[in-house]
């Protein structure tokens, strides 16, 4: 039994305000640990001293960058699962980072000259074209999910492989390069968290606006078009629309596993009211799933730290395994 709106709104606030005390505690720890009161002191009335300079342009610009990377990784998912009606469809199983990837890692090594503000066009257009590679492979997206799971492995081992070939010639830049590969968001400024707004935003808006459109094709694309959804104009805007958040994250934080692929099912499970209620569930515990990682990724090993891409694959892998195993892998909606 699907949730009311009343309650759907108040899933979606409750994950909302987890995800605003994750961000709030991760300004306490590092390699200096601040207290509860200095940070609320300085939140209030930044001062310049060296716990303002820690909240307000290393951990908070940080923090509220993995918030917004991890709802737009998750709407990429959903849009993409609802656009081939596959539960396995997710930016990385279907090519779409490693399309956004190999490019930018190739502008990086082999164009230095390149600017940085252009990367997300280059991954834009690096992800369109891989995805649009698995999704031909997987006979439109409407084949079996053993064709687009084999179909985007292909892909992405191809393109892996030239992002390595890439790395190899990059030389000492390599090290630098391996980090961002592993995902992660050390060092993330407000610069990078407004370069990354756009295209979140595209996506999430976008998904929020066509919600309609995208119920439709939970049906057969016989239904669909019978309801008067014209799908030769709706496929390409929806995957435009699932691939503009990685264009957007991907340049920043590099990739990020898992999340694309377990909010949406976890969105699903909790059973919200309507397919706006979902998309905008879905991005809520896509931000809490990379706040949450990030934040282990920084205070595990202090005052190293972790790539925050090793740390979402091991959340999601077991969230994976469990649906898998319950049998709960479907894409259903309830009416």
């Amino acid at each position: 039994m699907a949730m009311g709106t009343r309650k759907s709104s108040i899933a979606i606030g409750f994950v909302f305000a987890a995800t605003v005390l994750i961000v709030l505690v991760g300004l306490l720890p590092g390699a200096r640990t601040l207290s509860i009161d200095a940070v609320l002191r300085v939140l209030v009335a930044p001062d310049g001293k060296i716990e303002s300079i820690l909240v307000w342009t290393l951990r908070l610009p940080r923090s509220l960058a993995a918030a917004v990377a991890g709802s737009g990784l998750a709407v990429s998912g959903y849009l993409l699962q609802a656009l081939t009606r596959n539960p396995l469809a997710d930016p990385g199983i279907t090519g779409v980072t490693a399309g956004a990837v190999a490019p930018i890692v190739g502008c990086f090594v082999l164009l230095p000259w390149f600017s940085s503000v252009y990367y997300p066009f280059v991954g834009l257009a690096g992800g369109l074209a891989a995805a649009s590679v698995t999704f031909w492979v997987a006979r439109g997206g409407n084949g079996r999910p053993l064709h687009l799971a084999l179909g985007g492995v292909s892909v992405s081992l191809f393109l892996g492989a030239i992002t390595i070939y890439v790395l190899l010639l990059a030389g000492p830049q390599s090290t630098a390069l391996l980090f961002w590969l592993s995902g992660g968001f050390a060092g993330r400024t407000w610069s990078h968290l407004v370069q990354m707004l756009p295209w979140v935003g595209l996506g999430l808006v976008g998904a929020l606006l066509l919600h309609r459109v995208i119920a439709m094709f939970a049906l057969s694309d016989h239904t669909a078009a019978g309801m008067g959804v014209q799908l030769n104009f709706w496929k390409p805007v929806l995957l435009l629309l699932g691939t503009c958040p990685v264009a957007g994250v991907a340049p920043v934080a590099g990739p990020v596993a898992f999340v694309g692929l377990a909010a949406p099912h976890i969105a699903r499970l909790l059973r919200p009211s309507g397919t706006g209620w979902e998309i905008a569930l879905t991005a809520a515990i896509g931000a809490l799933m990379v706040t949450s990682a990030d934040l282990v990724a920084r205070t595990v090993a202090i005052p190293k730290e972790l790539p925050v891409g090793i740390i979402t694959a091991l959340l999601g892998g077991p969230i994976f395994i469990y649906l898998i195993h319950r049998g709960r892998l479907t894409f259903k909606r309830e009416a």
